[in-house]
């Protein structure tokens, strides 16, 4: 049969174990899992190494760093969706909900006139097939920003959004409790004088109290009546975790310490940490680190959030460590577990059933990967059984 390939001799990792064995695509699905090596001639020899689902990435800025490759560098929209796209596919992500975000903190930047143009071009590839990757869209709603309700309904009924979060960078507010830390961030990233960090800080407290608590409640609500999931960002406390709780969101983006991961779990928010933070071994502004996270079981997924590769070289990283953790598991149970978060666990999450693992009857989205040590090496990707890399 013209349209079914065959998979064998790989170290095929399902939601629950790892073993060698055969998979079989037919009509873009998974058709059939079995361990063991396939005798078929025309059958695909991976030569022991493994076959993984395809990765789900649900928050990744990746396509701003090809609009704007340089400061003051404006690339054109359509070649820069082209460029993210062939470093998604790369990286083993199937499936990426491009994060874009609606109000910006950066005094300089250009976020709210690049939107629209982003939009349509990520609209414009997918329909024509132009991606390799299957894009969908993660709106990041700003709260403090005059304009960021209004920009997004005029976009939350785009076919491409399924997920929103909400976040508040203002002075004083989660992430940033400390004013001399965001003040120290932003003087940094942005290359702002004293004089104009002093105005600028005014103007973001005064934003936040205007704004951020009715915006927060109104972008939930529109969200909830259209059956999109939203997720919080940056919850410090347990109180801020009952907030977000109160306002029906589901996923609890980077939360910041141990009390309020703790709290996500109580209250059913999964929570979603950077994969950077497992390879690097921490996070880089000080926060609770993603490995202690999984150690104490409070890990849900990962999201390579600025570095895509980084969510595949995580999973194998949190899966050995996960490996010398299990007792009298099935083999393999600690990289399958770890897979999940990065596959499985945030295709759910986002509401998609028909992926995330390899299992009959689910889309053929897979990853061919060899282990050179540590770190996994992606041969080849397939999306709905189709190779696209």
């Amino acid at each position: 049969m013209l349209n079914e390939q065959i998979l064998t001799n790989a170290r095929i990792v399902t939601a629950e174990q790892a073993f060698t064995g055969t998979v079989v695509l037919r009509d873009g699905l998974i058709s059939d899992v079995q361990a063991g090596v396939s005798q078929v001639p025309r059958a695909l020899d991976l030569d022991g190494d493994y076959l993984l689902p395809g990765l789900v990435e649900l928050h990744t800025d990746n396509l701003e760093k090809h609009l704007s490759p340089r400061p003051g560098v404006d690339w054109p929209s359509a070649s820069a969706v082209m460029s993210h796209d062939a470093q998604i596919i790369a990286a083993g992500i199937t499936t990426v909900f491009d994060a874009l975000s609606i109000g910006d903190v950066n005094p300089k930047g250009k976020r709210m006139q690049q939107l629209p143009g982003m939009v349509e071009a990520i609209a414009k590839a997918n329909a024509e097939g132009l991606t390799r990757a299957e894009h969908r869209l993660h709106l990041r709603c700003e709260v403090c920003h005059p304009d960021t309700l209004s920009v997004f309904r005029d976009l939350v009924d785009e076919p491409l959004v399924q997920l929103v979060s909400v976040m508040d960078h203002s002075p004083g507010q989660r992430q940033f409790a400390l004013e001399s830390k965001y003040r120290e961030y932003y003087m940094g990233k942005y290359h702002m004088s004293s004089e104009q960090m002093d105005a600028f800080i005014v103007e973001q407290v005064a934003n936040s109290k205007v704004y951020s608590d009715r915006y927060r409640q109104a972008i939930v609500e529109l969200c909830l009546a259209r059956g999109l999931s939203v997720a919080s960002h940056d919850d410090a406390t347990v109180e801020h975790v009952e907030e977000s709780a109160g306002h029906g969101m589901t996923i609890a983006e980077f939360p910041t310490t141990l009390a309020a991961a703790q709290a996500c779990r109580r209250l059913g928010l999964n929570v979603l940490m950077g994969a950077p933070n497992i390879v690097r071994g921490g996070s880089h502004s000080g926060n609770i680190a993603a490995a202690t996270l999984a150690n104490e079981g409070l890990l849900d997924i990962l999201s390579s959030d600025y570095y895509p590769a980084s969510l595949l070289q995580a999973a194998f990283t949190l899966g050995a460590q996960l490996e010398g953790q299990q007792n009298g598991q099935a083999p393999g149970a600690g990289l399958a577990q770890a897979v999940n978060t990065v596959s499985l666990a945030p295709a759910r999450s986002a509401g998609l059933d028909d992926r995330g693992e390899i299992r009959a009857g689910l889309r053929g989205d897979l990853i061919h990967a060899r282990a050179v040590g540590n770190l996994p090496v992606i041969q080849q990707v397939w999306r709905e059984a189709k190779r696209v890399f």
